[in-house]
């Protein structure tokens, strides 16, 4: 049996072929041969080129962070892979979750592309031998030794943690990473050189600079620049998500530990896993989002328990948000782990960066050819299993993309920082739930506004709670946006906004939608003023039941035959 670096490959030739082909979706990216791209000044062509460089350089720092033998395992499959089938068509399902693990959205098990090897619930962030009760217990030794400024840097977003003898220590990523972000710091510099936009040269030449730095203060820096380009050809972000990290935040649910951290003023944020996207701003899919964007601050003034907390949008001040919607040449890292989906936008920074915290404005970044991966056909068959045919018009993947205009927007809204990590382990799906429940709740505000008309209202509606039929049941914590569409789903149907025929058909009641959400975003914006991961943690409990119709309309999924994976296509 050959195996690799010890490990034997987990999936049959049999298997892989039908995991790379008939539950595989391509996601294709713009090709140097795209409108997008030809029609680019000479000095912007250049400049993505040294971009993507420094994207892929940045997938090698990601699969660090995700698990410890992620580039090993790689690269023997890489070696194997010319002359071996089963090594190629498993390279391929490496390349699809960006690593040797993952969920796919269906399997409550992981898939690992090798026997035996998973990734651990801290990925590689910490130890890999790590469990939650020796780490809350060394940092409860190392509170009784008065350590609380290596308590604090271990609990931050933006370090690596390893053993010290008995203890843990915290090393920076611009120490742990210094080859790599060196590297990737001339690519920007070069990158900055050619570019003919004036403010994306600069941001990029402020992001060089921050990758060098062990200094909160220049990613500031760096992230007030983007925040700021609006009418710029390029977009290069690095994202800072942590949404993966399900170690950190469990200390909040530690009683004795919490008080501790409570009692010194830590602030306790997960790891940032990194990722980068490399795109061409399209202007024409950029003017929609500037219409949903003036609406905001009136919106803010509707917010539920709006009087407890201060906003950073409100109807008196300067609204610091930049929108665009992007064409994609380049997803790697984070973006790149299709493990049960793709980020179809994304609204940065988050609330816990320092740039937030000292009045800086966001970026709301959308995804063209993600949301425009679709199977066509699989969803007419959805269609005709689950919606009943009166509803079948009121069906739009355009008024999906308005949808999450919302979500994306909602993130803007409600409690700060300090409100949104107090959930703990919970605080994704408490923050994922709130900007769902803003964007369908607020949505006829853009009826009465003129942004959309009373049809597309239905669209979006319609549109929306078809992407919550589940195809399994999800996996706490793990898959965030998968247990916020149960907690929606089953809010629509305790408000009868939605019913089931004999037929098990669904039928929409429009009037009854906005309303049930927008008792639940009252729930969810009550929970993160509570501060309290119990109260988040019941209410998740409350609202994620599953019964047969859940697993009818699973089955029904399985019947039609399931897309769990995604392959990015590159051609750059």
């Amino acid at each position: 049996m050959t195996t690799y670096n010890g490990y034997e490959l987990n999936y049959s030739i049999d298997e892989l072929k039908k995991m790379t082909t008939e539950e595989m979706t391509d996601v294709i990216l713009l090709s140097p041969n795209s409108e997008e791209y030809l029609s680019l000044e000479e000095g912007d062509k250049k400049a993505l080129r040294h971009l993507v460089i420094a994207a892929k350089i940045f997938n090698n720092v990601s699969l660090k962070q995700d698990n410890a033998l992620n580039i090993t395992m790689k690269q023997a499959l890489e070696e194997a892979a010319p002359n071996n089938e089963q090594a190629a068509l498993s390279l391929k399902m490496f390349n699809s979750l960006n690593g040797v693990s993952g969920l796919n959205g269906v399997d409550k098990e992981p898939i690992t592309i090798f026997k035996g090897l998973i990734t651990p619930a801290g990925k590689n962030f910490y130890p890999q031998d790590l469990t939650v009760e020796e780490f809350h217990q060394i940092l409860l030794n190392m509170f009784n030794e008065e350590k609380v400024t290596e308590i604090a840097k271990i609990l931050s977003s933006r370090t690596m943690v390893i053993r010290d003898k008995n203890e843990l220590k915290a090393i920076d990523y611009t120490e742990y990473f210094k080859d790599e972000f060196s590297e990737i710091a001339n690519e920007l510099e070069v990158a900055a050189h050619y570019c003919t936009n004036s403010l994306f040269k600069e941001y990029l030449s402020w992001q060089a600079q921050a990758l060098l730095q062990n200094n909160e203060e220049m990613d500031m820096l760096a992230d007030k620049h983007w925040a700021m380009m609006q009418d710029t050809p390029l977009e290069f972000t690095i994202s800072r998500e942590n949404y993966d990290d399900e170690m950190t935040p469990t200390v909040l649910e530690n009683t004795e530990l919490a008080q501790k951290i409570k009692e010194k003023n830590i602030e306790v944020i997960a790891k940032d896993m990194l990722g980068v996207r490399v795109g061409i701003v399209n202007k024409k899919g950029t003017e929609v989002l500037l219409k949903f964007k003036d609406t905001m601050p009136q919106l803010s003034s509707l917010m539920p328990y709006a009087e407890k907390y201060t906003q950073s949008i409100n109807t008196t001040t300067e609204l610091k948000q930049t929108m665009v919607d992007v064409d994609l040449i380049s997803l790697t890292g984070d973006y790149a782990q299709c493990r049960g989906g793709m980020t179809v936008a994304q609204n940065l920074p988050n609330n816990d960066k320092l740039s937030i915290k000292t009045g800086g404005g966001r970026r709301n970044v959308y995804h063209r050819q993600v949301r425009l991966s679709q199977d066509a056909a699989r969803t007419q068959k959805m269609l005709n299993a689950f919606l009943h045919p009166d509803f079948h018009k009121y069906y739009n993947i355009e008024a999906d993309h308005l949808f999450v205009i919302g979500h994306e927007n909602g993130h803007s809204l409600g409690p700060n920082s300090e409100y949104q990590n107090s959930p703990g382990i919970c605080k994704s799906i408490i923050e994922e739930n709130k900007a769902d429940t803003i964007s369908i709740s607020f949505m006829p505000e853009y009826v009465k506004k003129g942004i959309i008309d009373e049809t597309t209202l239905k669209e979006i509606y319609t549109t929306w709670i078809f992407r919550l039929l589940l195809r399994a049941q999800p996996i706490f914590p793990t898959e965030t946006y998968k247990i916020v569409d149960l907690i929606e789903f089953n809010t629509l149907l305790k408000h009868q906004a939605i019913f089931f025929d004999e037929n098990k058909l669904i039928h929409i009641n429009f009037d009854k939608v906005s309303p049930a959400m927008y008792e639940l975003l009252s729930q969810v914006i009550d929970i993160q003023l509570s501060k309290s991961p119990q109260k988040a943690r019941q209410y998740i409990e409350a609202n994620t039941t599953w019964n047969d119709l859940h697993e009818y309309i699973a089955d029904t999924h399985k019947k039609l035959g399931l897309k769990k994976y995604k392959n990015i296509v590159n051609f750059f």
